[in-house]
């Protein structure tokens, strides 16, 4: 086995095990790579099996779209056979093509299967295989919808979400690179039809990238852009992580200080309300931007308002920010996450369900108004339902029978990648 240091592999390919080192220093353990079939993920699990130290699982998504798919994740199970690496193909269950933007929803199911799978077997740290054209097509695809700094640099090296970590070690190295290494170790691939599909908007930017070489508008240098705007995102988003300490999260809503908020700079208001915008309803993307900075300038007012499922709420001198209450989610059975984010334990019984406390369930907690919550804070909380009535209000009275809880706490969770 030819390890990173070891052998006359080349300058290039010295670089990238030095990458997967410098993604994980001095790691050891179990990690996972997620792989396509495609070059890139297939070089970069062939490099991740070959670092000292790692002991590498495979998965692949079989999404259904394609004809190719099921060849394509049989072609991953045969390679790691023969190098006895463990794999899994979880299959992404759907009737037909999802409505709205195809690629983001399998994207977004991608990570999904992926989180869970690696969840249930206790891998912290899971691998994607973008590259630098990778970078370098998402900035020209951010610059056709006119993006600011976040779109432009939305490939991001790591990121964790749901307790595990995603990482892009490879974000420098080029598909060249990627295919050197698999043909000097016989290690074949497949070519994913789409990249070459017209339809979809990636494909065309990749043909516009061709005849803007000659001026030195190449995939590397534009990566490096990439890479340069993604710094200058990273420092808004530490400003933006001191700003956050300082709101407040009781039952499930945040409370924020207008004081303080009176002396934050714009940019950093506006990446504050969409964490916790993106921490309150758990949406994978942003509302639109000329609906933040309507609700950027109600909290400047210190007036209500209310945006895709929160509410802006002035109360008790202070702002809060809490779910909507027509925007929750329905009734789950125990053990279920209800609205996506609130965890309810204790003594259930058959038929209990979790829903949301609302006015009926509120007229049952004694003095609620001594909890020092505005009433439609309290309204959006949860309570354990039997026959109709409550029972158990565990965000606003937890206690050895009863608990409830948001995880993670805020302002831990980013809008994802």
């Amino acid at each position: 086995m030819i390890g990173p240091g070891q052998g006359d592999k080349g300058a290039a390919e010295a670089a990238l095990f030095a990458a997967l080192g410098a993604a994980l220093p001095g790691f050891a353990g179990e990690i996972a790579v997620a792989v396509s079939g495609g070059g890139d993920s297939m070089a970069l699990l062939a490099l991740a099996s070959e670092m000292p130290g790692w002991r590498v699982q495979a998965v692949t998504v079989d999404h259904g779209l394609r004809a190719e798919a099921a060849a394509e994740a049989a072609l991953v199970a045969r390679f790691c056979a023969t190098r006895g690496i463990p794999h899994a193909t979880l299959r992404w269950q759907h009737d037909g093509a999802p409505p709205g933007n195809l690629m983001q929803a399998a994207r977004r199911a991608r990570l999904s299967l992926i989180g869970d799978w690696a969840r249930g077997r206790g891998i912290a740290h899971v691998l994607l295989a973008h590259t630098a054209q990778d970078q370098a097509e998402t900035l020209l695809m951010g610059l056709t919808r006119a993006a600011g700094l976040d779109g432009l640099s939305r490939i991001r090296p790591r990121w964790t979400e749901g307790g595990v970590t995603w990482l892009r070690p490879l974000l420098g190295a080029s598909r060249d690179d990627l295919r050197r290494v698999l043909t000097a170790r016989g290690i074949g691939w497949a070519e994913d039809p789409t990249n070459r599909d017209d339809r979809f908007l990636r494909a065309r930017v990749r043909k516009a990238l061709q005849p803007l070489a000659p001026l030195g508008i190449t995939a590397a240098a534009l990566a490096q852009s990439a890479a340069a705007l993604a710094q200058s995102r990273a420092a808004l988003e530490r400003m933006t992580d001191r700003a956050a300490a300082g709101v407040e999260e009781r039952a499930g809503a945040l409370r924020l200080d207008p004081a303080q908020l009176a002396t934050t700079d714009p940019e950093i208001l506006r990446r504050l309300l969409l964490r916790a915008m993106a921490w309150l309803t758990r949406a994978p993307h942003a509302p639109r931007a000329q609906s933040v900075q309507t609700l950027i300038a109600a909290v400047q007012a210190g007036q209500a308002a209310t945006l895709a499922g929160v509410r802006l709420v002035p109360a008790k001198g202070a702002l809060w920010l809490c779910r909507e209450a027509r925007a929750l989610g329905p009734a789950v059975a125990p053990g279920q996450l209800w609205d996506g984010r609130w965890q309810v334990r204790g003594p259930f019984q058959a038929g209990d369900e979790v829903a949301a406390l609302g006015a009926t369930g509120l007229r049952a907690v004694p003095d609620w108004r001594a909890y020092g919550l505005p009433r439609t804070v309290l309204l959006a909380t949860p309570a354990v339902w039997r026959q109709g009535h409550p029972v158990a209000a565990p965000a606003l009275t937890p206690g050895p029978d009863w608990q409830g809880g948001v995880a993670p706490a805020f302002p831990a969770l980013h809008i994802a990648p």
